[in-house]
């Protein structure tokens, strides 16, 4: 058993940091999960712009992807519709609406411009072999984008989750310019489906933000969406609607969905409903407006890693540097070869160095030959040359040899060398280089991604106070009836929020909600459960026949409960919520008794609780109550 529990322990180990590390969290580098990674490892091996099929990428990365092609298939249309490094052509489904895309084998697709220029050289990508060791495929791209913040993430893991909001592109480029600067910078989210967004409570990403629908009213009975909250589609949001509508939350006659490429819900409103009236309860019941919260966790240095947006955008810009260094150096290199071979090509032919060898009946003699020839002018080369860079020049035809232009030569070399120094020039000051970098991709790519959602502050909505309505309710004595649907002779004010305080003759009551029409079987007082309203109540006990007198407010009270507010062996004589209010005992007449009735004022009557005894007012039995003249 112990050993079971140790592979369990073990394996359980195992599973979660897979799960973690290549399933579901993005790297910080690349912004990119792994099967995403592979997707475009994949594309960028065909090595062409043209599109292919969908069906035939998902296919191939597989090569490098263990997890079947469902999987695989998912993630390419998730990364398409995100709008930045894939090309699409087909139906790839709609982020508005939520509607499906076609098959793999009917849409097609290819690496954007913007992912072709940003995401990949071969140079300084670090690879592994893939799952079976048949394939190498990328640690992570060298992104010289900040991918993680443009695009978003979600993923679920075991114990951690991540939720990272979409930014804007031009705006993610020109903080990186600031962050190279020394200046402070501050993003914000972008979602592709626009909206309103309060970002008051963003927090660097460690908050959230507060989204609303672009609602445009065409006039006083008409509304239309126009854009709508991310993470809703119009589907969810008219089903919102409809809902909020059913509930009694709002009024509408008709609601009708004319998205297409552009997003047009029509809202239409009845008798008595006005659209600048009813855009708050809009906002407070439907998914005219939701809350975003944002969670960021990513990998880096393969350990999960929680930060915020400027940390991420600050690590981005200096592996930005990074790289842009990399690719310098190795652009540098070879340009110092492509000038040493042209010089020690010109001085092999120049020289006539040739010549020398044409005696020679062995290879390794020719090379001698030609390794000392090459020794006086070593100051003019870079290095010595080895047996590959005489090799290289044995294989120069004689009619290249006889052709050979000294001048062209030279001005070829000349070239290079003033692209070496500009090169030479970028290294000494790379910040500067990355800045003018990451100006040229704003002014090649930024009108590409304009900013879709507007940033306002948003007022926060009170739903109570928007749902609060005036009401009457109907209560009739006679039939014991109450209700908003009840024309009785008692009518109480209130609102659809209050409760019910419904007395009956047996000495119980309870609190109730308000009802369209409820009978209540000997119901002898019914009133608004305020807190504050005093009840006068008279009863009698039973045996003895005397009276009793008692004043409260209810102030507690669970919903249908039922309570008592005098002794079961007592009669209710009198029960109201008269201020100031007296009241005339009438006795039954017995033997020599003189005193036939009694004026009595509630205002004698301590204020107590419901449940308490009230006060003795007389020891004579008593027949009835009236109010006093």
């Amino acid at each position: 058993m112990d050993d079971l529990k140790n592979q369990m322990k073990d394996h359980f180990i195992k599973y979660a940091s897979y799960v973690i590390l290549d399933r579901a969290i993005p790297h910080v580098t690349d912004g990119l999960k792994p099967v995403q990674r592979r997707i475009l490892e994949t594309l960028f091996r065909q090595g062409d712009d043209k599109l292919h099929k969908v069906a035939n990428i998902v296919g191939q990365a597989m090569q490098l992807h263990p997890h079947g092609d469902a999987p695989i298939y998912e993630a390419l249309v998730t990364l398409a519709n995100k709008g930045f490094l894939l090309d699409r052509q087909g139906n790839f489904g709609n982020i508005y609406t939520g509607d499906p895309s076609a098959a793999a084998r009917y849409i097609e697709t290819r690496l954007s411009a913007l992912a072709r220029e940003t995401l990949f050289n071969p140079d300084i990508t670090e690879k592994i072999p893939s799952y079976d060791g048949r394939n190498f495929e990328p640690v992570t791209l060298p992104a010289k984008i900040p991918l993680l913040l443009m695009q978003g993430a979600d993923g679920i893991a075991v114990g951690m989750s991540t939720h990272i909001l979409p930014h804007n592109f031009t705006e993610l480029l020109e903080a990186q310019i600031a962050c190279l600067e020394g200046r402070n910078f501050r993003i914000f989210p972008d979602f592709p489906t626009g909206g309103i967004m309060d970002k008051s409570e963003y927090d660097k990403g460690r908050g959230k933000v507060k989204l609303r629908t672009k609602i445009e009213i065409k006039d006083p009975k008409t509304m239309v969406i126009r854009e709508i909250c991310y993470g809703t589609t119009t589907e969810s949001l008219i089903r919102s609607i409809d809902e909020a509508a059913k509930k009694g939350k709002i009024k509408i006659e008709a609601i009708n969905d004319y998205t297409a490429q552009e997003i047009e819900i029509e809202i239409k409103l009845p008798r008595g409903q006005y659209a600048e009236e009813i855009l708050d309860a809009l906002y407070g019941f439907t998914e005219c407006e939701v809350s975003l919260n944002s969670q960021i966790i990513v990998i880096k240095d393969n350990l999960p890693w929680e930060t915020d947006v400027n940390e991420v955008l600050s690590y981005n810009t200096q592996k930005l540097v990074e790289f842009l260094k990399r690719e310098l150096e190795i652009e540098r290199d070879r340009l110092d070869e492509k000038i040493f071979y042209k010089t020690l090509e010109r001085i092999f032919i120049e020289n006539k160095i040739y010549k020398k060898i044409e005696t020679v009946k062995t290879l390794e003699g020719i090379h001698d030959v030609l390794g000392a020839s090459f020794k006086p002018f070593r100051k003019k080369l870079l290095r010595d040359p080895t047996h590959d860079d005489r090799e290289k020049l044995l294989q120069i035809p004689i009619r290249r040899i006889s052709r050979f232009d000294i001048d062209k030569n030279r001005e070829e070399i000349g070239i290079l060398e003033e692209t070496q120094r500009e090169v030479e020039k970028n290294l000494k000051n790379v910040k500067k280089f990355t800045i003018r970098y990451l100006q040229t991709l704003i002014e090649k790519f930024g009108n590409d991604f304009p900013r879709k959602t507007r940033i306002k502050a948003i007022e926060e909505i009170d739903r109570r106070a928007i749902e609060t309505k005036e009401i009457k309710v109907g209560f009739d004595p006679a039939s014991g009836f109450a209700g908003t649907k009840i024309p009785g002779p008692i009518q109480l004010h209130c609102t659809n929020f209050d409760k019910l305080l419904v007395f009956h003759k047996d000495g119980t009551y309870k609190a109730v909600n308000i009802p369209e029409k409820q009978y209540f079987e000997q119901a002898a007082w019914v009133g608004i459960a305020d807190k504050k309203t005093v009840v006068n109540v008279i009863y009698k006990m039973k045996e003895t026949g005397q009276a009793w007198a008692k004043r409260f407010i209810v102030e507690k009270f669970i919903l249908d409960k039922i309570y008592r507010y005098f002794d079961e062996n007592a009669e209710l004589l009198h029960i109201s919520a008269k201020p100031n209010e007296s009241i005339e005992l009438h006795f039954a007449s017995q033997g020599k008794q003189k005193v036939k009735n009694l004026v009595y004022s509630f205002n004698e009557a301590p204020l107590k609780g419901a449940h308490t005894r009230g006060i003795r007012i007389a020891t004579q039995k008593v027949k009835k109550v009236t109010a006093a003249e």
